[in-house]
């Protein structure tokens, strides 16, 4: 976290920003090792040229950040203060560039923090950090497979619960119950079981809708650990299937493995997807493929890269991200296989392990 931190003052200094603040929770967790949920109260990391960083937090956890904190100093502002003002104290008199996350910040917290900033010139750093964030270290991929094992485990300790009749929010429940009692803080997005038909929709939502035979169940969840996440899909046979919806099943999963075989460190990002999009293309699916193949993570769902087909830049070394190929047709079925893959020196390490074979569910 100290190097993190140099590398933000060798910024400032290079692009004469005066004080830089960070306020995205991730963000402050990436440099000080303190992660909470501010609510609606005001948190930030700032840096003021020539001077020790210091942790701004609502008095109610300012104990827990300075037991956790790398950074010594911690001010901290009550319920009944505002929080700008209070800030202001602890900020230089002359401010002639301020640094802040525009992406983060809503608009109100922006007009608030230029209210007593009084700075000359606004310097935006949310590509900065986007940039530093993008490669993993190896403590945090460490972080990331521990939050897929996890993963991994509750699906197997929830797929013998899946019986016929039990609806799709009720596996949701299981899943859920599981990751909890393994040890994960929650899920780190909405679970999705969908069933049938209703799989067809990548973004659908569980329901009450029961399982049939004959018919496909995708499961696609996550969990957040150590304020790292997971993002894992699979899609089972319920009972026999029939041979059309095999070849579907056949066709994501040479999608997934192709995408996977091209990652390495210069590969162009889209071409992990053209290589999924041309597999499902090739075999007359291409209109049932609609969205992109995957997605960076780590300690949020969705960071960069996005890894679709006019995506710029190169893979490099440290990036993590999803390859998630799918085939939704809302009126029969919808298949999709998710991988946590990370870019090593030489190629690619594929993070998530659960079998990917087409596996029948007995129920």
């Amino acid at each position: 976290m100290n190097n993190r931190i140099e590398k933000l003052y060798d910024y400032m200094d290079q692009n004469s920003v005066d004080v830089l603040l960070i306020t995205q929770p991730q963000n402050v967790y990436y440099f000080t090792g303190f992660l909470t949920d501010p609510h609606e109260r005001f948190m930030g990391f700032v840096l003021v040229k020539g001077e020790d960083p210091f942790l701004f937090v609502p008095l109610l956890d300012a104990e827990n950040a300075e037991s956790v904190s790398s950074v010594g100093k911690i001010y901290s502002h009550d319920d009944a203060e505002n929080a700008y003002e209070v800030l202001q104290r602890y900020l230089p008199s002359s401010i002639q560039c301020f640094g802040l996350e525009k992406n983060h910040l809503t608009v109100k917290n922006y007009e608030s923090i230029l209210a007593v900033a009084g700075a000359d010139e606004i310097h935006e750093i949310d590509e900065l950090l986007q940039d530093m964030r993008i490669s993993k270290s190896q403590g945090e991929i460490t972080k990331i497979k521990k939050a897929i094992d996890i993963t991994e485990e509750a699906l197997r300790l929830t797929l013998p619960k899946i019986k016929l009749n039990i609806t799709e929010m009720e596996i949701v429940a299981e899943l859920e119950y599981q990751i909890k009692k393994l040890g994960a803080e929650g899920p780190s997005f909405s679970s999705l079981v969908l069933a049938g038909e209703k799989a067809g929709h990548p973004h659908g939502n569980p329901g009450d809708r029961k399982i049939k035979t004959g018919e496909f169940l995708l499961i696609d969840f996550g969990v957040v650990l150590d304020g790292y996440v997971s993002d894992l899909t699979r899609t089972f046979a319920i009972g026999e299937v029939n041979d059309q919806l095999k070849d579907i099943y056949d066709t994501v999963l040479q999608a997934n493995l192709q995408a996977i075989e091209v990652v390495k460190p210069g590969t162009s990002i889209a071409n992990v997807d053209l290589t999924a999009r041309a597999v499902i293309e090739n075999k007359g699916y291409g209109q049932y493929f609609i969205n992109r193949v995957g997605h960076g993570f780590g300690m949020e769902i969705h960071e960069h890269p996005s890894v679709h087909s006019k995506a710029s830049g190169l893979l490099r070394e440290g990036m993590t991200f999803t390859i998630e190929p799918g085939i939704y047709n809302p009126k029969l079925a919808g298949v999709r296989i998710e991988d946590n893959v990370v870019v090593t020196k030489d190629g690619v390490d594929v993070l998530s392990t659960f079998p990917k074979e087409l596996q029948m569910l007995d129920v």
